[in-house]
């Protein structure tokens, strides 16, 4: 690609690099300049324009854009992305449903490594998707880049960024008052409404609210009884041990424990299991807020179907540190600020 001004009358065909103002109008930046618009733009006094000019090996910034888009998205249904239209060298990603995002972060490197002026930038791996969301924008940064260039980012790229849907569609929250005395429907539900939002933007229903005594036996039955495909639980009072209430019940419903706390705050006190093949995620108490923790990275995994394992969770450390929580009773920075 050739760039740099050039008079007026030899710019025909070239694409206009700044935006100019005519003598009827604005000409926009990367218009391809007809005799109109020089004739316009001659009337508004210029007489030097700068512009580009493709060379015959060079592809045009909409047309490459739209070449790598379709090579890393070359089944839009099964990767669960619509690609959009092109424009100033610009495609975006977007999501069709809700779900969570997966990255090959080879492919994606590769493709930006190639030649400066292509470039793809995506959301973080695991991000959770919703329907509509912009995943990726491929933007070429020059008006043409190389073909050849084009293609050497598009070989392999293919399946480099898909959203995995849910796979689970109910889920069972258990709460547990740790006075007996409470009757369920005096319970606070900012815990619940907070979870059933999380899960209602995901596709999951709640199935109706269960309350139980903070005891091991009356926990390990509603566990046993739950309806939906997930079991969350939200403790009264906050699991400290492996060995607590919530932990313990999980094991005489016949359960097993896959981790028991987690490297990222807020978040810490969340446990992972099984029971009768259903996951069991035991809540941390900032769950009841609908702010980030960690409980949304392991919820939404399970959601999606993806494994998680003691290892998965402990990677969550890098990054794990998010945002301070205002009513925290100890704050993580000093008393001098």
């Amino acid at each position: 690609m050739r760039f740099g001004p050039v008079p007026l009358k030899d710019a025909e065909g070239a694409i206009l690099a700044h935006s100019l103002q005519g003598a009827s109008g604005k000409v926009a930046k990367g218009t391809v300049l007809t005799a109109e618009d020089l004739k316009d733009l001659a009337a508004a006094g210029h007489d030097t324009l700068t512009v580009a000019r493709l060379d015959p090996a060079d592809m045009h910034e909409d047309a490459a854009a739209e070449t790598l888009a379709k090579a890393l998205v070359p089944d839009p249904s099964a990767q669960g992305i619509r690609i959009s239209g092109a424009g100033t060298g610009r495609v975006n990603l977007y999501a069709t449903g809700a779900g969570l995002v997966r990255l090959d972060r080879g492919k994606l490197e590769a493709v930006n490594a190639v030649d400066p002026m292509i470039t793809v930038a995506t959301v973080p791996d695991y991000h959770r998707a919703d329907a509509g969301g912009m995943l990726a924008t491929i933007k070429i940064i020059s008006y043409g880049v190389r073909a050849d260039a084009i293609r050497r980012a598009s070989s392999g790229a293919g399946d480099a960024i898909r959203v995995l849907p849910p796979v689970l569609s109910s889920a069972t929250l258990i709460e547990t008052t740790v006075s007996e005395d409470t009757p369920p429907d005096n319970l606070p539900d900012k815990g619940r409404a907070a979870m059933a939002g999380r899960l209602h933007r995901m596709g999951l229903s709640l199935s109706a609210r269960a309350v139980v005594p903070h005891r091991e036996d009356a926990l390990a039955e509603a566990i046993t009884r739950a309806p939906g495909q997930l079991v969350l639980i939200l403790t009264g009072s906050a699991t400290s041990d492996i060995h607590d209430v919530a932990p313990e019940a999980l094991r005489i419903a016949g359960g097993t424990m896959t981790r028991f706390g987690m490297p990222v705050d807020p978040g810490n006190l969340l446990f992972l299991g099984t029971c009768r093949d259903k996951p069991v995620i035991g809540l941390p108490g900032c769950a009841r807020s609908p702010a980030l923790n960690g409980a949304d990275w392991v919820l939404e995994r399970v959601i999606c179907g993806l494994p998680v394992s003691s290892a998965d969770i402990a990677a969550m450390g890098v990054g794990g540190l998010l945002k301070e929580i205002p009513t925290r009773p100890m704050p993580r920075r000093d008393a001098e600020g």
